[in-house]
Parts: structure tokens; sequence; C-alpha cells
């Protein structure tokens, strides 16, 4: 189902096409892209949906909410020096998702 967890890659796996599953623990939408930290038992991945790359994904990320579970397919990529985030052992890089597939809808408080 998945090739990695989100506690593993790091700037040695950037061009690799990666497949990961997790929950989404956070949503951010940045001007049109929309990025999710993933987690599973093992960390946190930031991966990232841009229209420009699967506009179809896209539209599906901006759906998404806390806690659904989710598997999705892309590239790594490294993060730019001053988006480094040192608080996380994927801190260095992100993942620019291309195939996005919702395994399973979370209710949460407030019905969401």
């Amino acid at each position: 189902m998945r090739t990695h967890t989100c506690g593993e890659l790091n700037k040695s796996n950037v061009s690799e096409s990666v497949t990961l599953a997790g929950w989404v623990h956070r949503r951010r939408d940045h001007g049109g892209i929309i990025f999710i930290d993933l987690r599973d038992r093992y960390g946190l991945t930031q991966i990232k949906f841009d229209p420009a790359i699967n506009e179809e994904a896209w539209k599906e990320a901006d759906q998404l909410r806390s806690e659904w579970v989710i598997k999705a397919t892309g590239n790594v990529l490294a993060r730019p020096d001053d988006m480094l985030n040192s608080k996380l052992e994927t801190g260095e890089i992100e993942v620019d998702i291309a195939d996005l597939e919702i395994l399973n809808k979370s209710k949460t408080r407030g019905g969401q």
C-alpha cells in the first residue's frame, strides 16, 4: 500500500516517487497550494497539492479534514532553505502529490 512511512523520508530521497498512507494531521491552504501534514505511527511528512501538477488531486485535497485516512503518491522535493523545519525528522523535504486516494472519512467534533 505504501513505499515509505511518514517518518523516514529525507534529502537522500529527493526525486523519488513515493506512496505514503496515514491520517491528515493538519491542513493549510496557501494561495491555492494545499499543504497537509500526514501522520502515521512513525512520524509526520508534509505533502503538497498543486493544481498545476494534478488539478483533480488538488480538488480532492480541498475536501480533506483532520483525521481522514488517505493514500498519496508523488515526488519527493527538497524544501527551500528558508522553509526547512528542524523540529521534524522529515523537515528537509516535502512530497508533491500527483495522486490521492481517500481511504476513510472521519467524523470529528462539530460534524466535519
